[in-house]
């Protein structure tokens, strides 16, 4: 909804006591820190383009919201919850089965990652060495056996699932249940309230512009 970096810092300030809270202080700044290097490639190539300087600081901080928000629910929000709770509000199976299972995935992939780094360590790739793109190339035997190993496991799991006669029955039974509690309804009020603020702001509240034209002195 909004570009103005006011706003956007508003955003990741909220978010720090539940941060906070939820005592995942260390792996959020880790997140942070990851989502800087793409931050500053998404304020390096709007400046490119012509985007004013402030405002493309403001899409840098927009996504840095963005992934802070994602990293603090994936944070404090187990697969397996997060399946559950799709299929209480009726999401099909197959759709909460493929996310949560996708969920899954991303840290096993992490650590393959980081084998297969160390293992072409030992066989004296260097990876940080030389100009922009020799790194890059030099990621291409890094790339190649982590493709093939998500492809293998990616078999392995439709296998395991046909084997089990995945999607034989439309009903299912958990054996586990979510129960909604006093804390999960004050969440949805605080969001509810916190969204309707955002869109009174956005069209009735007239916010700091810090896009300030600069006046360059003429050259004789």
């Amino acid at each position: 909804m909004f570009t103005n970096i006011f706003v956007l810092l508003v955003v990741i300030v909220f978010q720090v006591p539940v941060v906070l809270l939820a005592k995942t202080v260390r792996r959020w700044l880790q997140s942070m820190r990851g989502g800087l290097l793409y931050a500053a490639f998404i304020f390096i190539a709007n400046l490119i383009f012509g985007t004013p300087f402030i405002q493309s600081i403001a899409f840098g901080v927009r996504f840095l919201g963005v992934v802070s928000a994602f990293s603090l629910f994936f944070m404090t929000t187990s697969a397996d919850d997060l399946g559950l709770a799709l299929e209480k509000i009726h999401a099909p199976y197959a759709i909460a089965f493929t996310f949560t299972t996708a969920v899954r995935l991303v840290p096993t992939m992490a650590i393959d990652a980081q084998t297969v780094v160390d293992a072409q360590r030992s066989r004296g790739l260097e990876l940080d060495k030389g100009n922009f793109m020799k790194r890059i190339r030099n990621y291409v035997p890094i790339l190649i056996p982590l493709i093939i190993s998500a492809i293998r496991r990616s078999v392995e799991l439709a296998e395991a699932l046909e084997a089990r006669g995945f999607g034989a029955t439309e009903k299912r039974t958990s054996l586990a249940t979510l129960k909604m509690h006093l804390a999960d309804y004050v969440v949805i009020l605080l969001t509810v309230l916190g969204l309707s603020t955002a869109v009174y702001v956005y069209f009735r509240v007239p916010l700091p512009n810090p896009v300030v034209p600069i006046q360059l002195p003429h050259i004789l």
